[in-house]
């Protein structure tokens, strides 16, 4: 049975978004700026990206977990949700404040959030995606009512801003959501998928178990963000575009039955080549990559949180993600609410 073709289980609880909120730093870097800093021009950058500026975290001792907070305390308090109510945090981030313990489990202790269930999920770009799959499940079975997904990462900390090919793409931000259970709206379908092959064209050299940090890793710039663009670009677009095209075979769904494209914000035109393969209008087609360049594991939230104000409840829209390693996914969902 091929995978298009795969039968779609239908839980008689979906695990359905209920609230988003958003965190960007205040300090922004314009392309004015970092035209400074390296090679390159507003023109170059708008022109490849389609960025324009991105948010950069800054303050001493401030990690992921700052700005990941902050979203998970704007979003119980838009959503009047107790902090004591929530019975797991599941955090996707690709920048970890540390090793150990888990970003998810600082979040947590930032928010008041005691006693529950908390950890971190490492798929790159697609890390928000795989995280709101995991949610998903927990919600299904009826094991948990209130889960928060958070999608943060403070890029800025493994960007070499010598390095023209990736300082130009990265940005700081955070999302999180509310998921909860609802019989009528939610999560439909979700696909993740991974290839392990991928990993020479976008990785991080140094840092980890395999090359730990030493004084020559650090002077030879390998805890900084390596990508092979060229290679990136390529796999990224046929990937996105995939798992839309199997979503929506799956479900039986046409292009004009879909409301939204929530893509990951890479790059303007592997946004654009994955809604022109879905069919899709512009109009449909979430983009923020201007105001916040790739924010990996937030962007996804940070689009939701964005465009909230157009979405109402009923709304169909999916949501795909390339990372690297490489990673994809992507998930078909039913919008739960009218923006109040």
């Amino acid at each position: 049975m091929s995978k298009s073709k795969k039968t779609i289980r239908k839980p008689a609880i979906r695990a359905a978004i209920t609230g988003v909120f958003g965190y960007v730093p205040p300090d922004v870097l314009t392309n004015a700026e970092l035209a400074k800093m390296v090679d390159t021009s507003d023109e170059w950058i708008v022109e490849r990206t389609g960025i324009r500026e991105r948010h950069i975290l800054k303050g001493k001792g401030l990690g992921t977990s700052h700005m990941g907070a902050e979203a998970v305390r704007g979003l119980l308090s838009k959503t009047g949700t107790a902090s004591g109510d929530v019975e797991l945090l599941i955090c996707a981030t690709t920048t970890p404040d540390l090793v150990f313990p888990s970003t998810a489990n600082l979040i947590c202790d930032m928010a008041g959030i005691r006693n529950i269930g908390s950890f971190d999920v490492q798929a790159a770009c697609s890390g928000f995606v795989y995280a709101l799959t995991i949610a998903a499940q927990f919600i299904e079975t009826g094991k948990f009512r209130k889960i928060v997904v958070v999608g943060a990462d403070k890029m800025s900390a493994i960007i070499d801003y010598t390095d023209r090919a990736t300082c130009v793409l990265f940005g700081d931000a955070a999302g999180a959501v509310l998921i909860e259970p609802s019989k009528k709206y939610g999560i439909v379908d979700t696909l993740i998928r991974s290839d392990g092959a991928g990993m020479p064209h976008l990785h991080q050299k140094a840092g980890g178990s395999r090359m730990p940090p030493t004084a020559e890793t650090v002077a030879k710039r390998l805890h900084y963000v390596h990508q092979e663009g060229a290679a990136v670009y390529k796999f990224a677009i046929a990937r996105m575009a995939d798992v839309a095209t199997e979503l929506m075979q799956r479900n039986h769904l046409t292009s004009d039955q879909i409301d939204w494209l929530v893509p990951h914000q890479a790059n303007r035109r592997i946004i654009e080549a994955t809604a022109e393969r879905m069919k899709l209008d512009p109009k449909q087609v979430m983009v923020t990559i201007h105001k916040y360049g790739n924010t990996t594991a937030a962007t996804i939230p940070l689009c939701l949180w964005d465009y909230e104000n157009k979405l109402k409840a009923g709304d169909r829209m999916i949501l795909v993600a390339f990372g690297g390693g490489f990673t994809w996914g992507g998930a078909y969902l039913t919008w739960a609410y009218d923006t109040p």
